[in-house]
């Protein structure tokens, strides 16, 4: 099973944030998940590394992937097992970002979401994995 996540820029209550997705990671890995597709950007995004990333001392065959919207950029790959780079090679820079969540919500089987306005980059990914039935497991308060 692959998960992966979308979410806002900022984060408001990162403690609280990172609790839930410690919670909710361990319990998609003991229902089957293996991989984790992640974006890299944003607070969220890097929560969402930490979280998996700590997980892994005791889930070692779990995996992390940074999905890479652009190929000439330099990435902090620290918190990830590999990269991925999505055949987005021919689209236009400005819709990169927007063709990388694609796919990688075409190839998650849940989403875990933070989404506090209906604006954005997280906010169209998640409009995008609604319209694909995909399982999307939102943080709320």
């Amino acid at each position: 099973m692959i998960v992966t996540f979308f979410g806002h820029r900022h984060v408001s209550g990162e403690n609280t944030v990172y609790a839930w997705l410690l919670q909710e990671i361990e319990r998609l890995i003991q229902m089957g998940t293996t991989e984790f597709y992640l974006g890299g950007y944003g607070a969220f995004d890097l929560l969402a590394a930490k979280a998996v990333n700590e997980l892994q001392k005791n889930y070692p065959h779990i995996q992390s992937f940074l999905v890479l919207p652009y190929l000439n950029r330099e990435y902090n790959t620290k918190l990830y097992d590999d990269t991925i780079y999505p055949p987005i090679e021919r689209v236009p820079k400005r819709v990169a970002i927007i063709k990388r969540n694609e796919y990688m919500a075409e190839r998650a089987d849940v989403v875990l979401a933070y989404i506090t306005h209906t604006f954005g980059g997280a906010y169209t990914a998640v409009k995008y994995a609604k319209r694909k039935k995909k399982k999307i497991i939102f943080y709320s308060k």
